[in-house]
């Protein structure tokens, strides 16, 4: 085999989410592609690539993968799981690396959980839809895969070489460079020998079987009670959506909904991911944590424009992050925002710090935590945090949800002060136990809202929502049963709940993985999915853009007088939604109505809807149907989807032909997706 050096390049910043000592029995030693400006060892490709075991559930295909199956190909295995932010940062590095050599390349993500919840294939297969993860991922659950490997740390990638032979591998952020030589290299090595493979992968994406919804992982939520508005951070639609309180009617809608970073007015700025979200009412201005754009944003009611205050729209390489001018200073995936008088503080996740941005000089800075990821209590400039993902104040202190610790901890405002944890454990104590301070034990928490005098935590991976003391540190269940699902009432139950916000006596909850909006009345407990209306103003331009055209079979009609007759069939279970307008614009083209009309537009028609059309003599016409179909599930109002299609049939007239009606049929599919218990 011909030899080759690969040249690799590491930055102290670029460390792994999470070391481990677990699995300690390696089974494989291979190069560390990594270093100083180091040389890998001359690769003798001595070493072969452990199979996937059988019997494990896959996602992003529709049968399991076998490394054997990928001779030919350059394989990257991302050893993940889906609540570390280190492995969050990687994802754009590995499109990059997919886009780049699209039939040389194949990435297979190992996710191998370190949360309970995360074991789930239901949970993995939702986290793939959000990060928009689109190559196969096996669910590791047992670690098994992780151990073959002798992986140590979240996220590791093992480079494996188009006969099966392990290349290396590199723990920690920073990929791109490191692995695109290495890529280039190896194809180089075997493509004079005709062993690159360049068949395209055959894959069966999630996102193919997925309902277009009206909120798309809703991460956070904001209401204000002096506007009288409720602000809806639609993750995953890049926008921001904006309702009124009092009937949850539409107001406005903050970004045009393409994935990106743009300024300007409402209908053009682009997001990328928004998270959480603070209000000035006075000068009607929304703060956005622009999670992957690493960036804060200011929006403008009264203006309608959005404008970039603090961020370069690049991850941050400086560690740790350095105080600087709010433009010029990158930042590391900001995830909420709290407003306190003239300051913003910051959850900033990526780099495990507090930071604050001064809105007067626009000058940003850490305020808490020294960058490393670990739950150690002390002043505000030693202390350690671990991936903040949920903050808010009473006025006096900043509480955060310290994600990644499971735990609710405190800082002080000034920041001469000092940080403490209220409840949870460490690293890896985890779980569901309602007590005091260190004993309690959350599971994955990312938000937390500061109400007369008592803390409420979305106890995420839990799909709770906790109560908790400040004062005496107790925590305690509040509503939620812990079981995934969408139940309302008094045993409500939530799907990875993110976002929590208070306001008139009611509690409003971002249930991510549901893509709902719901609301907890503080008295009653009672909890019931928001009606938002008005939603048909709510189709992003991606969802509009992407109607697909049906080209039906021609049908032959006899001249003269006829009708069409149109029908939409929903699945079994599934009804039309009452408060959002339906809509059939028909269109004839050489034929015409008795009344000489050729274009219909009927709102909430009732199915089968039948139309009269007269005919030309001889000839061909066309009837093109646009549907716009909002449609729930029977009994959940509120979980709701939108269906957008362009029927065409081509018609034949005939003096031969007797049938007079022509006939449209649409189902909408929708395809059997695993049901969680």
């Amino acid at each position: 085999m011909k030899k080759y050096r690969l040249w690799l390049k590491a930055s102290i910043n670029l460390l792994p989410c999470l070391y481990l000592c677990l699995h300690a029995h390696a089974t494989l030693s291979v190069p560390v592609l990594s270093g100083q400006e180091a040389q890998v060892p001359e690769y003798e490709g001595k070493v072969n690539a452990p199979d996937f075991p059988e019997g494990m559930e896959w996602i992003n295909t529709d049968k399991p993968i076998s490394l054997r199956d990928l001779r030919g190909k350059v394989v990257i295995l991302d050893f993940w799981t889906y609540c570390c932010i280190n492995c969050i940062h990687i994802i754009p590095d590995l499109k990059k690396l997919e886009a780049k050599y699209p039939n040389e390349l194949v990435v297979i993500g190992v996710h191998s959980a370190k949360f309970t919840g995360e074991r789930e294939s239901a949970n993995i297969r939702q986290a793939v839809l959000r990060y928009g993860i689109e190559h196969p991922v096996v669910n590791d659950n047992q670690m098994q895969v992780w151990s073959q490997y002798a992986v140590r740390a979240w996220p590791t990638l093992i480079l494996i070489d188009p006969t099966g032979k392990v290349v290396g591998y590199h723990s920690g952020e920073g990929i791109y460079d490191i692995f695109d030589r290495a890529v280039q290299g190896i194809i180089n090595t075997f493509d004079p020998r005709g062993l690159i493979d360049r068949k395209p992968l055959a894959l069966k994406l999630e996102k193919e079987r997925k309902l277009p919804s009206v909120l798309n992982f809703p991460g956070k939520v904001l209401a204000d009670e002096t506007s009288g508005l409720l602000f809806i951070a639609d993750s995953n639609h890049h926008r921001i959506v904006v309702l009124r309180l009092k009937d949850g009617s539409f107001y406005d809608v903050i970004g045009g909904g393409a994935r990106g970073k743009k300024d300007g007015n409402f209908d053009q700025a682009a997001f990328a991911n928004p998270q959480g979200m603070a209000f000035d009412a006075q000068k009607r201005k929304l703060y956005i944590a622009d999670t992957d754009n690493h960036a804060i944003r200011a929006a403008d009611l009264e203006k309608r424009s959005v404008e970039t205050l603090a961020g370069t729209g690049e991850q941050t390489k400086v560690y740790p992050g350095r105080a600087g001018a709010g433009k010029a200073t990158a930042l590391n995936s900001p995830w909420d925002v709290v407003l306190h008088q003239e300051t913003l503080y910051i959850a900033m996740a990526g780099s495990h710090q507090l930071w604050r941005l001064n809105l007067k000089t626009l000058q940003v800075q850490p305020h808490a935590g020294t960058g490393r990821e670990a739950v150690i209590d002390g002043s505000n400039d030693t202390c350690a945090l671990a991936q903040p993902s949920g903050i808010t104040t009473d006025g006096e202190k900043l509480y955060f949800a310290d994600s990644e610790v499971s735990c609710i901890r405190m800082s002080d405002i000034d920041p001469r002060g000092k940080t403490e944890t209220l409840v949870g454990g460490d690293l890896f104590e985890f779980g569901d136990i309602d007590s005091v301070g260190r004993e309690a034990r959350l599971q994955h928490p990312l938000c937390v809202v500061y109400h007369d005098g008592m803390l409420y935590v979305a106890d995420t991976y839990n799909n709770k929502i906790k109560r908790l003391d400040p004062k005496t540190k107790r925590i305690e269940t509040f509503v939620g049963t812990g079981a995934e699902g969408m139940t309302d009432g008094l045993k409500a139950t939530f799907d990875e709940p993110g976002g929590i916000s208070y306001a008139h006596g009611k509690l409003y909850v971002a249930d991510t993985n549901n893509h709902l909006i719901r609301v907890i009345d503080l008295k009653t407990k009672q909890t019931s999915a928001l009606q938002i209306k008005g939603m048909e103003k709510l189709i992003p331009k991606v969802v509009k853009e992407s109607a697909p055209a049906i080209d039906l079979p021609v049908q032959t009609l006899a001249p003269g007088e006829g009708a069409l007759r149109l029908h939409v069939l929903l699945p079994l279970g599934y009804k039309f939604n009452d408060i959002a307008p339906t809509r059939a614009r028909v269109h004839l083209q050489n034929a015409a109505t008795a009344e000489g009309k050729t274009e219909w537009e009927i709102v909430n028609p009732a199915f089968p809807l039948t139309l009269p059309i007269r005919l030309n003599s001889q000839g061909s016409a066309q009837i093109e149907v646009d549907l716009t179909l909002y449609y729930c599930e029977s009994g959940k109002e509120a979980l709701c989807f939108v269906k957008e299609a362009r029927l065409k049939q081509p018609l034949t007239i005939s003096a031969n032909a007797t049938q007079t009606e022509a006939s449209i049929e649409f189902a909408v599919k929708i395809e059997t997706q695993e049901k969680k218990p």
